[in-house]
């Protein structure tokens, strides 16, 4: 016997998509900086500037593939295929935002070592007015992303992109009040690198958690023998086996079980008990479980 929840996954809200207005004035504030920054950058020939531009404009992507995902995962699905919805369009969308990152990082070390020996002089007063304007928006982005950063994996990617680039603004601003007070350029080379490497490192975290989600991995925090332990606990249940459980998208845990009942056990009481064990103690809302009889032929699923 096997039950679970039906979902009608074209009408649910993924966590992204109930932070989706924050996503929107994130966008449009970042992209009309990057404007502004880019063209101050090549104004003044900062390469401190026109790196943290060059993040901006990652900054532009990720938000812009953040807020299509969202819509895309909201979608209903016309051709009865896709039987998980768009839901993982989100999570693409982060892997977007790791490859944009890193591709920032390796242009700001090219440029870098391109400029060695060059004498760039870049204007000290233009990066650091742009700079502490750069700081302000970005800090209104950090407070707007940080509540659904903690529930989307799509959300925490743009989150992390605006918190890498007001680094990158700080960044500015301690390169020009080091080449005004020090006269030296090379300062603004040096802040530059230093930018990349955080840049780097951030995206490589979030990359970690991408791949984890795309090769199904259990969620974070959440242990598999945990919950055969909790499954086995219920009343009436007296094996659990071939369990597996995933993310589908940030907020969307999923877990499939077959559970041995005892011969003297209504299957449908074991199923109703063990689906109010995934939602209560797991948050799984969609579980789907095998309830075999311990008398019957045994499991005939796959042995992967």
């Amino acid at each position: 016997m096997s039950g679970g929840h039906a979902h009608g996954h074209g009408a649910a809200l993924s966590a992204s998509g109930r932070h989706r207005w924050r996503l929107a004035v994130t966008f449009g504030l970042t992209a009309t900086f990057f404007v502004v920054e880019l063209g101050a950058g090549v104004f003044s020939g900062s390469l401190a500037l026109i790196s943290d531009a060059g993040h901006m404009a990652a900054d532009v992507v990720t938000l812009g593939a953040a807020l299509v995902a969202t819509r895309l995962a909201a979608m209903p699905d016309a051709t009865g295929r896709r039987t998980y919805g768009r839901y993982r369009a989100e999570v693409f969308a982060s892997g977007l935002a790791v490859l944009m990152m890193l591709g920032v990082a390796v242009y700001i070390v090219v440029e870098a070592v391109r400029r060695l020996g060059q004498p760039v002089e870049p204007t000290s007063g233009v990066m650091l007015v742009v700079g502490v304007v750069g700081l302000a928006i970005n800090a209104v982005g950090i407070i707007l992303l940080r509540t659904g950063a903690g529930e989307s994996l799509n959300v925490k990617g743009a989150y992390l992109e605006v918190m890498a680039d007001a680094v990158g603004s700080v960044g500015v601003i301690v390169a020009g009040l080091l080449v005004l007070w020090t006269g030296q350029s090379f300062w603004d080379t040096v802040i530059a690198l230093a930018i990349a490497v955080f840049v780097a490192v951030r995206a490589l975290m979030l990359g970690r958690e991408v791949l984890a989600v795309l090769g199904q991995h259990a969620p974070a925090g959440m242990e598999p023998q945990e919950i055969i332990a909790a499954l086995a606990d219920v009343e009436g249940v007296a094996d659990v086996h071939d369990l597996h459980v995933w993310q589908l998208t940030s907020g969307m845990d999923v877990a499939t079980a077959h559970l041995v009942a005892a011969d003297e056990q209504p299957e449908q009481a074991v199923l109703a008990a063990a689906s109010a064990v995934l939602r209560e103690q797991f948050n799984i809302e969609h579980a789907t479980l095998q309830v075999e009889s311990a008398s019957g032929h045994g499991c005939q699923g796959a042995d992967w």
